[in-house]
Order: structure tokens, then sequence, then C-alpha cells
């Protein structure tokens, strides 16, 4: 869901106001699930790191562009902080940081794949 609210807001080439709010709210919706679940534990599936965490991690990472504060989510916030202070997860963005992403708007290869024009 998260994908598709940057994809109908950042890359659709049509602003379609229907599929931005239902996917903007959807997005806030599941922010509030993860929230609540995160309510007296340390990682998604408890105390313990795993691949939940792996997996869901990055999403909340580009939460700016989904137009959510962690502020009013304390729980994830709070998780959230405790995932990027890992040393692995630093290392891992140090070297995402040397990487050049491709601009799927400015590539056209890139703009076909996205758009799933090469099916």
């Amino acid at each position: 869901m998260l994908g598709q609210n940057q994809h109908f807001a950042k890359y659709a080439p049509e602003k379609i106001p229907y599929a931005i709010e239902r996917y903007v709210n959807e997005t806030r919706r599941l922010y509030k699930v993860l929230n609540t679940h995160l309510d007296g534990r340390t990682f998604i599936t408890g105390q313990d790191y795993s691949i939940a965490d792996m997996a869901a991690y990055p999403w909340i990472v580009q939460h700016e562009e989904h137009g959510i504060k962690l502020a009013d989510f304390p729980h994830i916030k709070t998780w959230f902080e405790t995932i990027r202070e890992r040393p692995a997860i630093q290392r891992a963005y140090k070297v995402a940081e040397k990487v050049q992403v491709m601009d799927p708007t400015q590539d056209s290869l890139a703009h076909k794949i996205l758009f799933g024009l090469t099916q």
C-alpha cells in the first residue's frame, strides 16, 4: 500500500485525486496498525530483531514521502530509531549513498518498467 501511495502521489503521469487520497488514507491506517502492534514491544515480533523488522524498516524510512510524521506514531518512532542506530543498518545506508539511483521519471527504460510497459 505504501508503494501505491508513492506511485500515485509521486510518479504517476496523471494525478488522480481519488487514488492519491485512497492510498494516503490507507498508509495512515497501516501506520496506526503498526503503532498499536509495537506498543510494549521492541520489535515487530517481540523483543528480538527479525526479518519482519528488516522488511518493514525501509518503508518507514520513507515516512515523509508518505505524508507521515513519526511524532504522530510514538511506538513506530521508537522502533524506527532503535533500528536506525543498529551498526549494520548504518553500514548499509553508507553503501547505498555511493550507489547512483536511477530516477524513473527521467530514465525511459526505468519509466517503462515502473509503469508495466515492458510486459
